[in-house]
């Protein structure tokens, strides 16, 4: 069903002021960010029946409240509030559409069943046997120990131990001494920006990259510098001269898989950003959050240099449940001294239950033969949806592996995601990627919920 207003003639309230109602909604929502253009005059009277001088009036009345910005002979774009500024006239409330926060939430909303831009696998991919195992041996093992106590700072032993053993299969050797667990990959990543990094200083980002991290980082005091992020990784010579120039702290990446984009860092590149770490004496947070889906033998920093200036940060919410929020950090040992002591002042300690079940999780060859499956599946959804894609006249910017698609549309993703919206799917538009709100014509999807014709018909209408 469309989520479109529909616009009542004859109603208490004009037409022109029901549209700028439903415009003043989503930007306070944030549906719209700052920055999108507005369908054009003629686009917007077409799209609701109603005569182009009604939509003009609607758009000066959000020119009014300073929603809107005009721009001469471009048209009319959402504009960025200024802090302190306040608006000619406040629009009345309306009902809203889903919010940009919820847009967001959505891709991690496993139950959202329209959702291209989802960013984990639809619910019935998961295999909860695996986890009621797990559950039912913890149990029978007695679980005192896991129930009527805090849990250790570090983490629970065995499953460090585990984790240790996994990543020496990715080449990384950390003993478990060196691997802290956190509440989910985001835990980790926020510690070591709130433990290793002060306000002002820079760090570098991926751009495209994951814009949770962006706001993370910015909300910390950071100051983002964005690396333009290829097939093979960084722009190498950017990131030299952004290092030269700027002295950054820290780079933050997806080395494997990376979010956006599904490409994986080439071992040539890998080690060159190793070798401009060392040079500018900055230090490299790799999220390996999408382990599970990568190709065999996909090369890791942190394997190339030890942890030495590298800290590797991984979970199993993607392929196993996002419910557990079980993550992890492998790091020198002065390091993860320095995170432990950070964890302690901020959360006390983490679940030592689902950190057990977990463990046991790991041990199993259940999980391993669940991960190969889910592959398998994959991959037969990521040849759907690319012939799907094309079909529709979209291209594919990187080659297609893991779980996401970087897919030009050639068309504006953000007002195709508004449009998308209206119709009912959550999409994710290249501009959430952009650490400048960048618009364009690239769009984020996930292959495996990407597979519905409906949706690439919506894209080529």
């Amino acid at each position: 069903m469309s989520d479109t207003p529909q616009l009542l003639k004859g109603a208490a309230e004009a037409l022109h002021t029901q549209l700028a109602q439903h415009w003043a909604e989503r930007i306070r929502q944030r549906v719209a960010l700052p920055g999108a253009r507005l369908p054009s005059v003629r686009a917007a009277a077409a799209q609701h029946g109603i005569n182009p001088g009604t939509v003009v009036a609607a758009y000066d009345q959000l020119v009014a409240w300073g929603c809107v910005e005009a721009r001469a002979q471009r048209g009319f774009y959402v504009r960025e509030p200024a802090p302190g500024r306040a608006r000619a006239a406040e629009p009345p409330p309306s009902h809203p559409p889903a919010s940009a926060t919820a847009l967001m939430r959505g891709m991690f909303e496993a139950r959202h069943r329209r959702a291209p831009g989802q960013g984990t696998l639809p619910p019935d991919w998961l295999d909860s046997e695996v986890l009621r195992t797990a559950l039912r041996r913890v149990l029978r093992e007695g679980a005192d120990e896991v129930l009527r106590h805090y849990g250790e700072p570090a983490g629970d032993t065995l499953l460090r131990e585990r984790l240790a053993e996994r990543l020496a299969g990715h080449g990384i050797r950390a003993t478990p001494a060196q691997i802290l667990t956190t509440t989910g990959a985001t835990h980790a990543l926020d510690l070591v920006t709130r433990c290793l990094l002060r306000p002002g200083d820079t760090v570098l980002v991926d751009d495209p990259g994951w814009s949770i991290e962006y706001a993370r980082l910015t909300q910390a005091g950071m100051r983002l510098l964005p690396v333009p992020r290829g097939v093979d990784g960084p722009d190498l010579a950017v990131m030299q001269r952004l290092a030269q120039a700027h002295a950054p702290r820290a780079y933050v990446t997806v080395s494997v898989l990376h979010n956006p984009t599904g490409a994986c860092l080439t071992a040539t590149a890998a080690h060159q950003v190793l070798q401009l770490a060392a040079r500018h004496d900055f230090f490299v947070v790799e999220d390996d959050c999408y382990a599970a889906f990568a190709p065999a033998h996909a090369p890791r920093m942190s394997s190339l240099d030890g942890l030495a200036r590298t800290i590797h940060v991984g979970s199993f919410s993607k392929v196993l449940t996002p419910a557990w929020r079980v993550g992890w950090l492998a790091a020198a040992p002065a390091v993860v001294a320095r995170l432990t002591e950070h964890k302690l002042l901020s959360t006390l300690t983490t679940s030592p239950l689902t950190e057990r079940l977990l463990a046991h999780c790991l041990a199993e060859r259940a999980l391993a033969r669940h991960i190969e499956r889910v592959n398998e599946r994959l991959a037969a959804a990521r040849e759907r949806t690319v012939r799907l894609a094309e079909d529709a006249g979209a291209r594919l910017v990187a080659p297609p592996q893991g779980l996401f698609g970087w897919v030009d549309i050639g068309r504006d993703s953000e007002a195709f995601a508004l449009a998308a919206h209206d119709a009912g799917w959550l999409t994710a538009p290249g501009a959430l990627f952009s650490p400048t709100r960048r618009a364009g014509s690239l769009m984020r999807i996930n292959f495996a919920t990407a597979q519905d014709a409906a949706f690439w018909k919506l894209l080529s209408a």
